[in-house]
């Protein structure tokens, strides 16, 4: 089936996505979760800690756990590396699960965080059938291109959006290869592309968070780009938003345009 702006082939996964995927970082609400799922949502990122998505997705897999596609993994911590392997098996626990669609290393800040004793872990659980694809998320895109070129993993979490674009030429380039999955978080780059920026024309719109998921999904590299909503109504926005399509050349030019003065304001932990 033929991509469209609603929906993708997750990379090399082969996996069928609606590009909007869900996060519940926020709390939305089990009722928004379950909203999303029969609007046709399929891609959900659990942390580890949001007992609401946990419970949630755990209820619906009784009946429709191949629909589904839940990702997930250890984290890189400052101070601390987690434990693969307990983190892997804390996630089948807690969703009453046999495996893990995407089983991803979190918070990959430089290339010296990923070992190849990290990667090599991973594939065992791919190998043990735990895990059905890996990846890691990162902001550090020299990397992810290097691990796209390479074809090291099945899937890459990586930050893009209208302020930071610059996975335009660091890492979209070197997928065709490999064709490993693109997942983007953080299309409103923390809201602050939803807030008056400095220095910005009063005259002139600021963008809604509609136009900032738009941007992401206008471009064809991107397989789905997370939200983290905090109700259902929020949910019934975004969707609504999507379903709109690509931005319009005059759309994409403001988001552009904006973006690179959100990125002028230089917030040292965006």
């Amino acid at each position: 089936m033929a991509n469209d702006f609603l929906h993708s082939t997750l990379g090399r996964t082969g996996r069928r996505v609606f590009r909007l995927g869900l996060s519940a970082s926020y709390r939305p609400g089990r009722d928004a979760i379950v909203s999303a799922i029969d609007h046709g949502v399929n891609y959900f990122f659990a942390y580890g800690f949001d007992s609401q998505m946990l419970k949630t997705l755990r209820d619906v897999f009784k009946t429709r756990r191949d629909e589904l596609l839940v990702a997930t993994g250890g984290y890189n911590w400052i101070l601390w590396r987690s434990n693969l392997r307990r983190a892997l098996e804390s996630r089948l626990r807690q969703l009453r699960t046999d495996h893990i669609d995407v089983f991803m290393f979190l918070g990959v800040m430089k290339p010296e965080q990923f070992p190849e004793s990290v990667r090599e872990e991973m594939v065992r659980f791919r190998e043990e059938g735990k895990v059905r694809a890996i990846g890691i998320s990162t902001h550090d895109r020299k990397l992810a291109g290097r691990l796209a070129r390479d074809g090291a993993l099945d899937l890459l979490m990586v930050r893009y959006n209208a302020a930071h674009r610059g996975a335009e030429t660091d890492i979209f380039p070197y997928l065709e290869a490999h064709d490993p999955g693109i997942v983007s978080y953080t299309a409103t780059r923390w809201s602050f592309l939803l807030r008056p920026a400095k220095g910005w024309p009063k005259e002139r719109p600021i963008p809604t968070a509609g136009l900032a998921y738009r941007f992401v999904l206008s471009n064809p590299q991107v397989d789905v780009v997370l939200s983290a909503p905090t109700n259902a109504a929020q949910l019934a926005e975004n969707l609504a938003e999507i379903e709109k399509g690509p931005l319009t050349d005059e759309e994409m030019n403001l988001m552009r345009e904006y973006g690179d003065a959100v990125h002028a304001q230089k917030k040292w932990f965006m």
